[in-house]
C-alpha cells in the first residue's frame, strides 16, 4: 500500500514539476518577447480600460499577461487617428534667435595683455546670452551697443547653458587696435537655411518639416527661437551627392513670407502656414505608428524645387526601437532617376515624408555622407510627439 502512495506521491512531483517547469519556460520567453513599449494608433485595450485620443500622443502604463498572470509592466504611446497630407516641397526659413548664441572666442590685444574676458568671465561657446546689465539682447547690434558703451565698467551677464539658466560678471577689455571696448566673443542671432515640408494639416494649418532641429553651423547646438518666418525657394540648381561630399538644394529665398515657425526641436520644425501651401496636392493620408513599420519597399516624396511633388522608390533596410529620437531606421534609395539626379539623399531633402502602405511612415533627417544612396528616417510619430 505504501508503495503504491510512494508512486503516486512521485508521479504527481514529476506532473507539477513539469507544469512549473513548462510556464516557466512560456512566461520567460513571454517577458523576453515584450518590449518595453509600444505604439498605437487612436485606441488601446489597457488592463481592460479603453482610451480614446485625439489631440495628442500619450503615454500611460499597460499590463502585459500571460494566462491572466500579470507580467510585465509596458509603456504604451498612444497616437492621435490623425490624417496628414504628405508634404514634399521645398521651403526657406529665416530664424532668429531667443537671446544670442556664442559661436566662438579670440584674444584682445590689449594695455593689459593679450587675454580674452569673455573666456575669463565664465562664458563658454555654445552658452547663450539673454541679457546684459538688466537689459535683454536678442541681436548682436544689442550687445555691441551695450559693450561698446561701458567705459570699461564691469557687466552683469546672463546666460543660459544646457537649459540651466547661470550669471556672471564680464569686464570689456580696451583693444589697441581699433580703441574700442571688446568681450572677446563671437556671437550669432539669425540663419537661414532651405528645408522639405513633411506634412500639412487642413484643418488647422499646421506643419512639420525637417525632420531635425535648426542648429547653429559651428557649434552643432540646437538654435533657440525667438520667431521664424517660412518663405518660398526659387530652387536654381541641384547638386549632386558623392561619397565623402552630399549634395545640396541650392535656391533663392523670396520675399513673401508664407508662414511661421511656433517650435524648433530635435525632431523637427513645427508651425502655420497662412494658405494652404503648393505640396498640399495628395489627399491626407492615416499616420502609422512605429510598430507597424517594416523593413521592405517604401516611398519618398520630394519636389526637388520640380513644380510638382515627384515619388521615389526606397527601401527600409534596418528599424531600430531604441531611445534614439530622430535616428529611428535606415533606407537605401532604389529610384533610378533620383539616383542619377542627386545620388541619392542630399541637403535640402531633410523633411521628406516617407510612405509605406499607403500611410505616413515618417521623413528623411540625415544622409550618410559616404554613401549618399543611403539616409537615416524619423517615425512619425516622433516628429507629432514634439509638435505636440
Amino acid at each position: 500500500m505504501n508503495k503504491k502512495k510512494n508512486k503516486k506521491a512521485s508521479v504527481l512531483m514529476t506532473i507539477l514539476t513539469t507544469v512549473a517547469l513548462f510556464t516557466a519556460i512560456i512566461v520567460g520567453a513571454a517577458d523576453y518577447s515584450i518590449p518595453e513599449s509600444k505604439s498605437v494608433v487612436d485606441s488601446v485595450e489597457v488592463s481592460g480600460s479603453s482610451l480614446n485620443v485625439t489631440e495628442k500622443i500619450v503615454k500611460t502604463d499597460g499590463t502585459a499577461k500571460v494566462f491572466g498572470i500579470p507580467l510585465k509592466s509596458i509603456e504604451v504611446n498612444v497616437i492621435p487617428k490623425l490624417k496628414l497630407i504628405p508634404g514634399g516641397d521645398v521651403f526657406g526659413v529665416k530664424f532668429f534667435t531667443k537671446g544670442v548664441m556664442i559661436v566662438g572666442m579670440s584674444d584682445i590685444e590689449s594695455t593689459e595683455g593679450i587675454l580674452n574676458p569673455a573666456f575669463k568671465s565664465g562664458l563658454r561657446v555654445g552658452d547663450i546670452l539673454l541679457s546684459v546689465n538688466g537689459s535683454e539682447v536678442n541681436t548682436v547690434e544689442d550687445v555691441a551697443r551695450i559693450v561698446e558703451n561701458c567705459n570699461g565698467e564691469t557687466l552683469a551677464v546672463e546666460f543660459e547653458r544646457e537649459k540651466e539658466k547661470g550669471s556672471t560678471s564680464l569686464v570689456p577689455l580696451k583693444s589697441l587696435s581699433d580703441g574700442k571696448y571688446k568681450t572677446g566673443l563671437w556671437i550669432r542671432d539669425s540663419t537661414a537655411g532651405i528645408g522639405t515640408v513633411t506634412y500639412y494639416n487642413a484643418e488647422n494649418g499646421s506643419f512639420g518639416g525637417l525632420g531635425h532641429g535648426i542648429c547653429d553651423v559651428d557649434t552643432g547646438m540646437l538654435m533657440p527661437m525667438l520667431k521664424g518666418n517660412i518663405v518660398d525657394i526659387n530652387v536654381n540648381d541641384v547638386i549632386r551627392g558623392i561619397d565623402g561630399c552630399p549634395g545640396e538644394i541650392k535656391g533663392e529665398f523670396g520675399v513673401i513670407k508664407r508662414g511661421e515657425l511656433i517650435k524648433n526641436t530635435e525632431m523637427g520644425v513645427f508651425g502655420t502656414y497662412y494658405e494652404k501651401p503648393d505640396c498640399a496636392v495628395e489627399k491626407a493620408m492615416d499616420i502609422a505608428s512605429a510598430s507597424e513599420i517594416k523593413e521592405g519597399t517604401a516611398y519618398l516624396y520630394s519636389s526637388l524645387g520640380d513644380e510638382k511633388i515627384n515619388k521615389y522608390e526606397i527601401e527600409l533596410t534596418k528599424i531600430f526601437h531604441n531611445d534614439s529620437k530622430t535616428k529611428n531606421f535606415i533606407f537605401c534609395v532604389k529610384d533610378k532617376e533620383l539616383l542619377k539626379r542627386t545620388g541619392g539623399i542630399i541637403q535640402g531633402m531633410s523633411g521628406s515624408p516617407i510612405i509605406q502602405n499607403g500611410k505616413i511612415i515618417g521623413a528623411v533627417t540625415h544622409v550618410l555622407v559616404n554613401d549618399p544612396t543611403r539616409g537615416y528616417g524619423i517615425f512619425i510619430e516622433n516628429m507629432l510627439d514634439a509638435a505636440a
